[in-house]
């Protein structure tokens, strides 16, 4: 037969489960134990500690640097190096010069009128006569200095002549208009070009 369980077990254990029941009930009327609805929950993080910052170590000053013996320095001597060129290297040859442009001055434009000769007109005819000596004045005796003024023309013969100082007498005056007329001249020129001159001829008239 199956074993009773003790009845005296089991009015101890309801003894105890009253005890608890009464003593939550005075618990729970004094509002020492909160209902479930005004429980609320705690949640509760764990928060790690900060990492302790790392202290930085002071920097060493850089050491200074060796100081390396010094060399003394060599004398040097300068050789001046050409470069060889065998005979049988072609040589480019220098390049030809510019062509300088060159400027012509504008031709001077000539003075107007003839020409004035430094020297009496005979020296630069030479073909020249002297005049006659008129025989009415020989018979009268008329002598003196006839100056003429004579302008060539650019060929070198006489284009004009007429009396610059008067000899005094008509006749000997015009003795050496006509022979003067004769003359051929060489002619001047400026800048090598043929001019018309301007010369005097003095004409001395003298009896022997």
């Amino acid at each position: 037969m199956p074993a009773r369980f003790p009845i005296d077990r089991v009015a101890s254990l309801l003894v105890v489960v009253a005890v608890h029941a009464a003593a939550l009930y005075g618990l729970w009327a004094h509002r020492l134990i909160p209902t479930p609805l005004e429980a609320a929950s705690l949640f509760v993080d764990f928060i790690a500690p900060p990492a302790p910052e790392k202290l930085e170590q002071p920097k060493r000053p850089p050491s200074p640097p060796k100081l390396q013996p010094r060399e003394r320095p060599q004398s040097r001597q300068l050789i001046a190096e050409t470069p060889v060129i065998a005979p049988t290297d072609y040589v480019a040859p220098p390049p030809p010069p510019k062509p300088v442009p060159v400027i012509e001055a504008p031709p001077m434009p000539l003075p107007a009128g003839p020409v004035t000769m430094a020297s009496e007109l005979s020296v630069a005819c030479p073909e020249r006569s002297a005049p006659p000596y008129p025989a009415q004045s020989r018979r009268l005796g008329e002598t003196g200095i006839v100056v003429l003024r004579v302008e060539l023309s650019e060929t070198g013969h006489v284009a004009v002549a007429k009396v610059q100082s008067s000899s005094g007498y008509v006749r000997l005056d015009e003795a050496a208009l006509a022979a003067v007329r004769t003359w051929r001249c060489t002619p001047s020129t400026r800048n090598g070009q043929a001019v018309r001159a301007v010369a005097l001829q003095p004409f001395n008239f003298v009896l022997q």
